[in-house]
């Protein structure tokens, strides 16, 4: 990877061996490594067990989740917080991996849209829940620096599966829990 970022400083028309530049080949390649560790994580390993039998049957809300991600259309950032919320149907997940769910498909090349579906689709394979919501709410630089150039855009997507697809009242708790809490 190194040697193809060289060649890109070079087609932008910079000169890598500029003392600046120097040392930018190895430092961009280790931060692609690090945007794109999702490709490597074993959801299982992720987990870890981390799944219990519990009786609680109302919603589980993790709020605000930071994430970032690279679109795959322009290799460029969008970041943003991600919603989710399930209802437990016998078991739930330690709360500190339902972030670590996020990451792992944050840290691909993505698009908004695929990676709320991942992150709703995994925790129903997993938790097997009455119902999961996930909400996405993103800035775009793809937008924002190029294109249209628009700054203050957030793009919002949801995946909602059981309850709080087929139940409006579900569906509206979640959806009112995630706009008051600010």
């Amino acid at each position: 990877m190194e040697n193809l970022i060289n060649e890109l400083l070079i087609k932008i028309g910079e000169d890598p061996k500029r003392e600046g530049l120097l040392k930018t080949p190895h430092r961009v390649a280790k931060a692609y490594e690090f945007l794109t560790a999702g490709y490597n994580a074993d959801i299982d390993a992720i987990i870890n067990q981390a799944i219990f039998t519990e009786k609680y049957q109302e919603m589980v809300l993790v709020n605000d989740i930071d994430f970032f991600s690279l679109c795959e259309h322009h290799l460029l950032p969008f970041y943003g917080k991600c919603h989710v919320g399930y209802i437990p149907n016998g078991k739930i997940i330690g709360l500190s991996k339902i972030p670590r769910i996020v990451d792992v498909f944050a840290r691909r090349l993505q698009v908004q849209e695929r990676m709320t579906n991942e992150i709703a689709d995994t925790l129903m394979r997993y938790l097997q829940p009455a119902g999961v919501a996930v909400v996405v709410e993103a800035h775009h630089l793809c937008m924002m620096m190029r294109g249209v150039e628009k700054q203050n855009t957030i793009v919002k997507t949801s995946a909602l599966h059981g309850d709080f697809r087929d139940d409006p009242r579900t569906r509206e708790e979640f959806m009112n829990l995630i706009a008051n809490h600010r």
